[in-house]
């Protein structure tokens, strides 16, 4: 998986709530996922804890960018499972091209600001 090979990162509050939307998106879009190994997945790229991905997640549902549905589970009660909608693609689009954009702006700034020093 694609998020397994990335470095945790301890980031500014702010920044890190700006990307943990994408970063939701694009996890589920790999795979239909609980809200348990979501906070697992997200935690390999930022520090993040239930409470901070259950919010979202309730979100994104009332969003219409998730459906959900309950799996049996051999650990315990059933799990509510998420899945990506076809607006919630749309949405997944949205950000990463919004991001990808921030990302390319800043970086070239940053490297720009490194002449002045």
């Amino acid at each position: 998986m694609l998020l397994l090979a990335c470095e945790v990162i301890i980031i500014n509050t702010q920044f890190k709530k700006g990307v943990l939307e994408l970063l939701v998106l694009l996890i589920v879009q790999q795979e239909d996922k609980y809200g348990y190994e979501l906070v697992e997945e997200v935690s390999k790229v930022v520090n993040v804890n239930e409470g901070t991905i259950y919010p979202i997640l309730k979100r994104l549902t009332n969003e219409h960018y998730f459906e959900t549905y309950l799996k049996e589970s051999t650990e315990g009660p059933p799990r509510k499972y998420y899945h990506l909608t076809v607006l919630g693609k749309e949405r997944k689009d949205e950000l990463l091209k919004e991001w990808t954009n921030f990302n390319e702006n800043v970086s070239k700034f940053i490297k720009e600001s490194e002449h002045y020093e």
